[in-house]
C-alpha cells in the first residue's frame, strides 16, 4: 500500500527543522564540553594495535546530559589492588554542528583516521566534574530514523584510565588532569656546575706501569690487587692498585689495573698478586722508575659538581730530557651521598711517567654544564642533546634539581638519557646536564613491579640454581 500522499514524511525542510529544533535544545539543556580527538603517533600494521598516540586538538561543543541522578556505571570499585573508579556518562551532541564545525578541521590532520564523527577512543572533558572521559561506544541512530534521518551522537563514554599518551590541549584544566598519572622519569639535574682540580706527587723508585699478561677468568666480583711491599720505611712508600672486570661472551675477566699509590723506594719491579673475586688466571707485572722520578699519587683538592661522564685528564710534560714519558690520569666519577650530585671521586695513575724534577701542573676537563638556565614549563617537550631523547615535563623544581618527566622516547626507539648531557626545553629555552638519569627511579602509583620482584626474590633464588629443575 503506498504513503498517504497528503504528507511529506521526511522531506529536506521537515528534516532541517528538526535539526535545528534538536541544534537549540541542546544550547539551552546542554553543557558545554571539550572534544579532543585522538591520534595515532605510532601503530603496528601488523595486528593494528595503537603503541603510541597523543591528544593535543581541542574542540568546544554543547552535550545534553542524560545521566540526571549522577554518573552511571559500576562507580567505584574497592579491590585489593586498590580503588577502581569506573564512573560513565552518556551525553548527546548535534550531528550537524560536529559535521559542519569539528569535522574540517580533523579531516586536514592525517594522523586521525576517521574525522566525519566522533570516534571510539576519542576524548570528552566534561566540566561539571573536572574529568576526562573516554568514549567507548557512539550511537548514531537513537532516535531511529525520525523523518527519515538521523540528527544527534549519543556518546557513550567511561572514565578515562591515562596510559602514557600525550594530553597537550594547551589548556590548563585539560592538562593537567594526568600532571601525577603515568610512568614518570626522576632525572636529578644540575644547575651550577663546578670544575674539579687536582695536585701531583712525584718519587723516584715507583711502579711506572702495570702490564696486564693474563686477564684470567671467571671472575664474579672484582679481585684483590696484592702489591709486595717497598723497602723504604716511610709512610705511603707500598704501591696500591685497584683492578676493573669487563664481560665479554659471557666470561667475565679483569680488564685493567690501575695505581692509586704508584709508591716509591723500590730498587727491583714488586711483585704483583692478583686474588679473590671467584676467577683464576689473572697475572701482571710492572716496571720501575729507579734513576728518575715519576708521578705516583693525585690528590683531589675540589671534586667538583656536575659530572656526567669521567673528565679528561690532562698532565704537564716532564722537565728533562727529549725522551721523557708523559704520565697518565684516568679519572673516575661518582655520587656524592650528601648532595644527590655526580663528582670526581678518585684519579687513578696509569703511567706515572720519567724525568720529572718537580709536581707538574694538572688539569682536569669542566663538567658539560657550569651554570643551567631558565624554568621548565609543564608540558613542554624536553630533549637530551647528545641522545636525542624527548620527553613531557611533569615538575620541575628548581630547589632540589629534580625533573620529572613523562613520554620518554615515545614514538621513537630512544628510551633515556644520557648521564652528563644537557637537557634543553623546547619551549622554555631552559638549559641544565643531567647528573643521574635512573629508569627505575619512577613515580608510578599503578606499578607496584618492583615490590612484587623484591619479594619474590625473598622467596625464590634463581642465582644459585634453577628450583624447578633443569630439563
Amino acid at each position: 500500500m503506498a504513503l498517504n500522499p497528503h504528507f511529506l514524511q521526511g522531506s529536506r525542510g521537515e528534516q532541517r527543522l528538526v535539526q535545528s529544533l534538536v541544534n537549540e535544545h541542546l544550547k539551552i539543556y546542554g553543557v558545554e564540553v571539550t572534544f579532543i580527538p585522538r591520534k595515532f603517533v605510532n601503530q603496528s600494521t601488523i595486528i593494528e594495535e595503537v603503541t603510541a598516540s597523543k591528544f593535543d586538538d581541542n574542540f568546544l561543543i554543547e552535550a545534553y546530559v542524560e545521566n540526571y541522578d549522577g554518573y552511571a556505571g559500576a562507580g567505584d570499585v574497592l579491590t585489593k589492588f586498590g580503588m577502581s573508579l569506573r564512573d560513565e556518562v552518556t551525553l548527546t551532541i548535534s550531528k550537524e554542528r560536529f559535521e559542519e564545525f569539528i569535522a574540517p578541521f580533523m579531516d586536514a590532520d592525517e594522523d586521525i583516521e576517521l574525522s566525519s564523527r566522533p570516534r571510539e577512543g576519542d576524548l570528552v572533558f566534561f566540566p561539571l566534574g573536572q574529568r576526562l572521559f573516554e568514549i567507548k561506544f557512539v550511537e548514531h541512530e537513537e532516535p531511529f530514523y525520525q523523518l527519515g534521518s538521523n540528527y544527534v551522537y549519543k556518546l557513550k563514554c567511561e572514565l578515562f584510565e591515562y596510559e602514557d599518551e600525550v594530553i597537550d590541549t594547551s589548556i590548563e584544566a585539560i592538562d593537567t588532569q594526568v600532571e601525577d598519572e603515568g610512568y614518570i622519569a626522576n632525572l636529578k639535574l644540575v644547575g651550577i656546575g663546578r670544575t674539579a682540580t687536582v695536585t701531583a706527587t712525584i718519587a723516584q723508585g715507583g711502579i711506572r706501569e702495570i702490564f696486564l699478561n693474563n686477564d684470567g677468568s671467571g671472575f664474579t666480583g672484582t679481585p684483590i690487587v696484592s702489591i709486595s711491599t717497598s723497602p723504604s720505611s716511610l709512610n705511603l712508600s707500598d704501591a696500591k692498585a685497584v683492578a676493573f672486570t669487563t664481560e665479554r661472551a659471557g666470561v667475565r675477566s679483569v680488564e685493567k689495573i690501575l695505581l692509586t699509590n704508584a709508591g716509591f723506594g723500590y730498587t727491583v719491579a714488586p711483585i704483583i698478586t692478583i686474588t679473590g673475586g671467584g676467577g683464576i688466571g689473572a697475572a701482571a707485572t710492572c716496571s720501575i722508575n729507579t734513576s728518575n722520578s715519576g708521578v705516583v699519587r693525585f690528590a683531589l683538592t675540589d671534586e667538583g659538581v656536575g659530572y656526567g661522564t669521567a673528565p679528561t685528564v690532562t698532565i704537564q710534560d716532564p722537565q728533562l730530557g727529549i725522551a721523557s714519558q708523559k704520565a697518565v690520569g684516568i679519572a673516575s666519577i661518582g655520587i656524592d651521598a650528601s648532595t644527590g650530585f655526580n663528582e670526581v671521586k678518585s684519579i687513578f695513575v696509569q703511567n706515572s711517567g720519567t724525568n720529572y724534577n718537580a709536581s707538574p701542573t694538572v688539569t682536569i676537563s669542566p663538567p658539560e654544564t657550569i651554570s643551567g638556565i631558565g624554568t621548565y614549563q609543564f608540558n613542554e617537550v624536553v630533549q637530551g642533546m647528545r641522545s636525542g631523547t624527548q620527553a613531557r615535563v611533569k615538575r620541575w623544581d628548581s630547589d632540589t634539581g629534580i625533573l620529572q618527566v613523562g613520554n620518554v622516547g615515545i614514538g621513537t626507539t630512544t628510551t633515556g638519557f644520557f648521564p652528563g648531557e644537557d637537557i634543553k626545553g623546547l619551549a622554555s629555552g631552559a638549559l641544565f646536564s643531567v647528573s643521574t638519569f635512573d629508569e627505575d627511579n619512577t613515580t608510578d602509583k599503578y606499578n607496584e613491579g618492583d615490590i612484587f620482584e623484591s619479594e619474590a626474590d625473598l622467596l625464590i633464588d634463581f642465582t644459585e640454581s634453577n628450583p624447578f629443575g633443569s630439563f
